[in-house]
């Protein structure tokens, strides 16, 4: 594969004055085991973001309820005073429990303190994109989220958020928002294996509105297919960077947004924006 830099590719949603290099870093796996407590090796955390920068990274998706507390806090570290052509990304709807449950958290006290945490573990005075997570852990649960959605809209006016996204929704729960405010982005599970999404992120994408797959490459359970392995031996490249330059073509809307806590996989996984797939092997993977 050439070598590829993210600043190459880049989407910028409709109403929305940022514009993203499509190939970004998610900040998930920079806490502990479990998405728990603080990593084996901090020093290398912070390398890895470092890195992100420097390979031409402009956005990070993050949550404080990622450690908890502990991802943002390392971003801090490591990228504070930001560039200003960086993007932070962050969820609010969620946190987790004593136990490492993951729980609802979506009353308006709740969204508040959560955006104020974002802001303080992240020294900053105002988010630029915050994603509110829809309650459902298997998917979207089809709830209303209006109640919720009227706090972050507060929270705009007032100056603490300067765009809204949405995640782990429905196509009737983005058009419930819609009427509402504008919506930026949309964060649901999606990637080559898992594409339920399908209808909404093409609806999404003649509307100008950021789609970011979560789990791009399988999640806590990696991908795995012979046909997908047997297409990365023939391209040189691995199955990851497979699967992410498949989600890349997928819709000129997508960003992913691929975590590591390694540099090297990190460069792996950027790579991935050279790779062409041709419409024979399009064909192939879009059969899995």
């Amino acid at each position: 594969m050439n070598a590829y830099s993210p600043a190459s590719d880049q989407f910028t949603p409709a109403r929305c004055d940022i514009s993203f290099n499509r190939i970004g870093y998610g900040a998930m796996q920079l806490a502990g085991p479990h998405v728990w407590g603080p990593p084996k090796d901090r020093a290398a955390a912070v390398a890895v973001l470092r890195a992100a920068l420097e390979l031409g990274v402009n956005h990070i998706d993050t949550s404080d309820f990622y450690g908890p507390h502990v991802t943002n806090q390392i971003i801090r570290e490591a990228l504070h005073p930001y560039r200003d052509d960086l993007t932070i990304v962050t969820k609010i709807g969620f946190k987790r429990g004593a136990d490492q449950s993951w729980l609802p958290a979506a009353s308006a006290q709740e969204l508040r303190d959560a955006v104020h945490d974002n802001l303080r573990n992240l020294q900053l005075d105002v988010l630029d994109v915050v994603n509110l997570r829809a309650p459902g852990i298997a998917g979207a649960d089809g709830s209303s989220i209006v109640e919720a959605l009227s706090t972050l809209v507060r929270m705009k006016e007032e100056g603490l958020i300067r765009h809204i996204g949405l995640s782990n929704v429905d196509a009737q729960q983005v058009a419930e928002a819609q009427k509402m405010t504008d919506i930026v982005c949309v964060q649901n599970q999606y990637n080559l294996i898992h594409r339920g999404d399908d209808a909404l992120l093409d609806t999404l994408a003649a509307q100008g509105i950021a789609y970011v797959p979560f789990f791009p490459l399988g999640g806590f359970t990696p991908l795995q297919s012979d046909a997908l392995s047997r297409v990365a031996k023939e391209l040189h490249a691995t199955p990851i960077q497979v699967a992410l330059a498949w989600l890349l073509q997928r819709a000129p809307n997508i960003l992913v947004i691929p975590g590591t806590s390694s540099v090297a996989h990190l460069r792996e996984n950027i790579a991935a924006g050279a790779l062409q797939l041709d419409a024979q092997t399009l064909a192939t993977l879009n059969a899995l």
